[in-house]
């Protein structure tokens, strides 16, 4: 059922109001000063306001402009006893569905609220889109309490309010592009594409037709005009994932449209304009190949003006437990199973893993887990064999430590403590022995 708030000093007016609008099947709250109604906004889920013009404590057509700030799907009706051009011409530049004057509200009221009341619900479906999909793609996405983590998220929050060009740096599967989209989700650009594509996934020929577009006659098979990725995030953010894949000659043309924002379609003479920002990202060292001139130079410095390092997963360990919880509810409610909860050895064997494949891979491994997990605990025998291996190993390698330990020992005592001949019977340099005792903590 929808809800409407209306908000009128005259108690009486706005009680009898209240009343029609009522019989029609709508929720009614009433509020009698403008602090009431946007108090009552604030809670309740209201989808158009009937706001008096003159009110105790605000001028109702300023309040206009407070409300759509506040809940802009919500749709204001602005009633009046001596209504004039000009304040309705300022209320609908407020952002007012409607301006009527008290005498005609009993005759229009009625079928101008359904109007109002059919625009705010589809706004309000739009909005709550929006909203999910922000939640999801924005910097709250980016899970983790690391320095390192927070440190790049706040560079990645301040370069998001600008159009700037943004280079990422990071070990394959580190986040690049969840920072990308956070990137432009929390930009102006949010409402317009993030078009994302991966230049080693493409020979150059067909990533610069992919990037550029062409024109019918191009080439052979190009039957038609084609866009681009470019004209595709017109507006909007182009991604280029795994940049240092790039070859020389598109580069130089992709520099053109960092330095201009045009560029010429394969088969075309003219040129074509786009407003896009261009957010890059490589696991490559892209200062020392581009030194080595195998990556352009000014390319370089066009795209590292704004540089954000991403750390690996092993640089942030405090993140993992809380990482492997989120992806371990994340899978279980996608299958269906119940909360599932890790026990102290599985949550070890996490920590001790090196994560080459950073964030990915322990997505990947938790997914498996899932899949696997016939309780509600998940243990280390759900783990990949590496995990055991490990381990293994670290007790094999303390297990071996220890036995030498107790050798030395036993040398050194045979010996009489002469470090010397103690080296020579353990086929060891002299250096080394010393090394060895300082690190078993032997003592004179």
């Amino acid at each position: 059922m929808p809800s409407i708030l209306i908000i009128d000093d005259e108690k009486k007016i706005c009680d009898l109001l209240a009343r029609i609008i009522e019989l029609e099947g709508f929720k009614v709250f009433k509020a009698y000063t403008a602090k009431e109604g946007l108090k009552i906004l604030a809670n309740e889920d209201i989808l158009v306001v009937i706001s008096d013009v003159k009110l105790p404590d605000k001028n109702g057509i300023e309040l206009v402009k407070e409300i759509k700030d506040k809940k802009p799907y919500v749709e204001i009706i602005n009633l009046t006893a001596f209504g004039t051009i000009q304040d309705g011409v300022h209320a609908i530049k407020n952002g007012a569905f409607d301006y009527i004057t008290k005498g005609d509200d009993n005759e229009k009221i009625i079928p101008l609220v359904y109007k109002a009341v059919e625009k705010a619900s589809l706004q309000h479906r739009v909005y709550e889109l929006e909203h999910k999909i922000f939640k999801q793609y924005s910097f709250h996405s980016i899970l983790g309490n690391s320095k390192a983590l927070k440190d790049a998220v706040d560079l990645a929050v301040k370069v998001a309010k600008t159009d700037a060009t943004v280079l990422l740096l990071g070990a394959t599967g580190t986040g690049k592009e969840v920072f990308a989209q956070a990137i432009h989700y929390e930009s102006q650009r949010r409402l317009n594409p993030f078009v994302a594509v991966n230049c080693s996934g493409f020979s150059p020929e067909l990533l610069e037709s992919e990037l550029f577009g062409y024109k019918a006659g191009a080439f052979t098979g190009a039957i038609k005009d084609k866009k681009g990725l470019l004209e595709a995030a017109n507006g909007g953010t182009l991604f280029l994932d795994e940049i240092g894949e790039m070859n020389l000659d598109l580069q130089a043309k992709l520099l053109r449209v960092l330095e201009n924002q045009t560029f010429i379609k394969i088969g075309s003479t003219q040129t074509s304009q786009v407003n896009v920002r261009i957010i890059a990202a490589t696991n490559r060292d892209l200062a020392h190949e581009a030194e080595m001139n195998q990556f352009r130079l000014d390319l370089f410095y066009r795209l590292s003006g704004f540089t954000i390092n991403l750390p690996a997963l092993s640089q942030r360990k405090g993140d993992i437990k809380l990482l492997a919880s989120h992806y371990l509810n994340e899978y279980a409610n996608k299958v269906n199973k119940p909360k599932l909860k890790m026990n102290e050895e599985f949550v070890e064997l996490l920590m001790n893993h090196s994560w080459k494949g950073n964030i990915r891979e322990l997505k990947n491994v938790i997914e498996r887990v899932v899949i696997l997990a016939d309780t509600d605990i998940i243990d280390a025998g759900l783990l990949p064999y590496e995990f055991q291996f490990t381990k293994f190993a670290e007790s094999f390698s303390m297990e071996i430590k220890f036995m030498e330990q107790q050798h030395i020992k036993k040398v050194l005592h045979y010996t009489h403590g002469n470090k010397a001949e103690t080296a020579r019977l353990l086929g060891i340099g002299l250096t080394t022995l010393y090394r060895k005792l300082e690190e078993y903590g032997f003592k004179e």
